[in-house]
């Protein structure tokens, strides 16, 4: 979809979606783990995060506006795991929920009311550790394999001091390829 902005420019609208980023060290133990599940089950190669505001389809100039207001009025946050699961969808074949504490509920709140994001369900704080379509019996294999790799995944507990807003074309399901960070913020501390 196209619209022309106030000086006459075309500009293309495209999915946009803030994604909480864990620290570094976090982060580094979750692609290990999920570079491993890829290896032996497929999917695409995706960078941990837990969605704090699904795809919506804006201009890039207003997703980076609404993503830095957004940023202004939120403060870093705790997220605690709470176990391994396999879903109904490629985006969550097998992933990793979290506790829907006030915090991290109110923090995809926030971020929601300036996207202007309408769930469909209620928010489910979750971090994706393998993208793909399984039989059920092979995500039962999978999250074995998870907590063999790293049983005490289901324990992690750290603070979201790091937002991201990415690109994700939802039509891009099979590669991820198209999908890109366009911006990152550092939240104030709590």
């Amino acid at each position: 979809m196209e619209i022309t902005n106030e000086t006459g420019v075309v500009a293309e609208k495209n999915d946009y979606s803030v994604w909480a980023i864990p620290p570094e060290v976090v982060g580094e133990k979750l692609k290990k783990l999920m570079g491993v599940l890829r290896s032996e089950f497929g999917g695409p190669e995706i960078p941990p995060h837990i969605t704090v505001v699904g795809a919506t389809s804006l201009t890039e100039e207003d997703a980076l506006k609404k993503f830095r207001s957004a940023c202004e009025g939120l403060k870093a946050y705790h997220a605690k795991a709470d176990l391994v699961v396999s879903g109904a969808f490629p985006s969550q074949c097998l992933y990793l929920l979290f506790h829907s504490t006030p915090e991290v509920m109110d923090a995809s709140e926030h971020c929601c009311r300036y996207f202007g994001y309408k769930r469909s369900n209620r928010y489910m704080p979750h971090l994706s550790l393998l993208y793909g379509t399984l039989t059920e019996d092979e995500k039962n294999k999978a999250r074995e394999k998870a907590y063999v790799l790293d049983e005490s995944i289901d324990g992690l507990n750290f603070q979201i001091s790091r937002l991201a807003l990415w690109k994700t074309d939802r039509k891009d399901k099979g590669t991820l390829e198209s999908w890109r960070q366009i911006a990152e913020c550092s939240l104030s501390p709590n």
